[in-house]
């Protein structure tokens, strides 16, 4: 008997990586390509959506064949992607109409600024996302009125909206399924959360016809099979997750009040909070977790959107460090920031502040700061933005949060992790595997075909790699975080 794999498709907001997991939770090959970031003006992110797809189907057919295996070994493919960024194409043609417009990009916060007074409150409440660029009906409505031809191709029923996943499953299945899971259509602002459909009243004002959306599917189920002539073989797609949402699945937070952080190219925090919709008070935002079997699980969500980019300016921009593996000794070589607070708000604050008009700030500079200093303040900033959202999630909840899950890349870093330990006053626990949110999409894919039967048999082969416990002083703690907000204050409306 032939044995059987899942397939995963990952695809981050920089790179796409195509992931071959085992019943034991195990990778046995993966391989990983960046792909092209265009930033036109300085408010904008984009990625070319047929460059993801071209990067993604290499990256298929090059985990396959490093793992000596072939589509007929493939019992299911799940798919896990970048939330939120918008890709429109044509129907018939399968073309994309102009770049997708990244989670990251900011174009829109003109058109949120004169909207909030009427639409704030009214969006956040049906939504559970506090009105904002993010927001991929913004974006929507941005290419509608912008690009030539775009509006009245869409009122004619030509054009298709999707996220990266919707975009994948139209490709992978050769345009036969337009379709979104749950979990990222409650991350497009689009998404009624109180009535389980598309916002109407919502789309009506900014004029969007209903015809270009996608379909919403249970994030663990059904979404068409594959063309035969991609991978030898037709393949059910039976998995499609939002990222923060896989991950927080795959870390077995499936009971409400568990937590999970995850440190990528941003830094989310989500908190499973059950089977009840309940819209956060104080500005976090609040998510479809995982639809299965029809069941929707709800959580709360807090986000900054550039942490881990921030390392990577360090890198690329700035050319303050070689790689981002350098900083963890960088960081532990001075005894402290040297009173350095860099704020990584390079596309504006997400939650608690919502501010699209904070600007990066590097703050504290003295003639005795180092190298060192900045990259120190630079893996300070990523925990403080978590800090902020942690605060909020505990208030929120009436949770007193304890246990942190964490995963992606910067969870390797061992001197953010135990930062975090200490400023959030919480055990971190990182598992063996810091690949959540690939394995999440696994699971999602594999429990719709009984490749794993349960979720408790899912987590089974996952093993914790190392577990930090907070050692800072409440003192010390306090007085850094207070400095941190004082910082947070200057950088906030810098670009208004």
């Amino acid at each position: 008997m032939t044995e059987k794999f899942i397939l995963v498709i990952d695809e981050g907001t920089t790179g796409t990586r195509a992931l071959i997991v085992d019943r034991n939770s195990q990778v046995k090959a993966q391989a990983y390509t960046e792909f092209t970031q265009f930033h036109p003006a300085p408010n904008r992110v984009e990625h070319d959506a047929n460059e993801i797809w071209q990067a993604t189907l290499k990256m298929i057919h090059r985990s396959l064949a490093d793992a000596g295996l072939s589509g007929g070994n493939i019992a299911a493919i799940g798919i896990t992607n970048q939330r939120a960024t918008t890709v429109v194409w044509d129907k018939t043609t399968g073309e994309p109409i102009c770049p997708a417009i990244v989670w990251q990009d900011t174009r829109t916060a003109g058109f949120v600024e004169e909207i909030r007074d009427e639409w704030q409150d009214k969006v956040y409440s049906r939504t559970g996302w506090a009105l904002a660029p993010v927001y991929s009906s913004l974006s929507l409505h941005w290419i509608l009125n912008n690009v030539d031809g775009a509006k009245a191709r869409a009122e004619a029923g030509e054009l298709a909206f999707g996220t990266i996943d919707s975009w994948l499953i139209y490709k992978l299945t050769g345009g036969k399924v337009h379709a979104i899971s749950a979990s990222n259509a409650s991350v497009t602002g689009s998404y009624d959360l109180v009535s389980g459909e598309w916002y109407g009243e919502w789309l009506d004002f900014l004029g969007i016809p209903l015809s270009v959306f996608p379909e919403v599917h249970d994030d663990s189920g059904p979404f068409g099979l594959t063309e035969a002539e991609l991978l030898g073989v037709e393949i059910p797609i039976t998995g499609a997750i939002a990222d923060q949402h896989a991950a927080l699945f795959a870390q077995g937070c499936v009971e409400p009040g568990t937590v999970k952080c995850t440190h990528g190219t941003g830094t989310f925090l989500d908190m499973n909070i059950g089977p009840e919709v309940a819209i956060s008070q104080n500005g976090l935002n609040t998510i479809i977790a995982w639809r299965m079997n029809g069941e929707t699980i709800y959580g709360l969500e807090g986000y900054a959107a550039v942490t881990g980019s921030a390392v990577q300016w360090l890198r690329d921009g700035a050319m303050i460090i070689g790689n981002s593996a350098e900083t963890e000794a960088l960081a532990s070589s001075v005894a402290d920031n040297g009173g350095v607070y860099f704020v990584p708000a390079l596309t504006g604050l997400s939650a608690p502040y919502w501010d699209s008009y904070a600007r990066g700030m590097i703050i504290g500079l003295t003639r005795g700061t180092s190298r060192a200093h900045l990259v120190r303040a630079t893996l300070e900033g990523i925990v403080y933005s978590t800090k902020d959202f942690l605060e909020t999630m505990r208030q929120d909840s009436g949770v007193d949060i304890n246990t942190i899950k964490v995963d992606g890349g910067a969870s390797q870093n061992n001197f953010l992790m135990q930062f975090q330990a200490d400023m959030l006053d919480a055990e971190v626990v990182r598992p063996l595997v810091a690949e959540a949110t690939s394995l999440g999409a696994a699971y999602m894919a594999g429990l719709a075909v009984g490749y794993w039967q349960t979720p408790e048999e899912c987590f089974a082969g996952q093993d914790i790699d190392k577990t930090f416990s907070p050692k800072m002083a409440a003192e010390e703690r306090e007085r850094l975080y207070a400095e941190w907000t004082k910082a947070v204050r200057r950088s906030m409306n810098w670009a208004k």
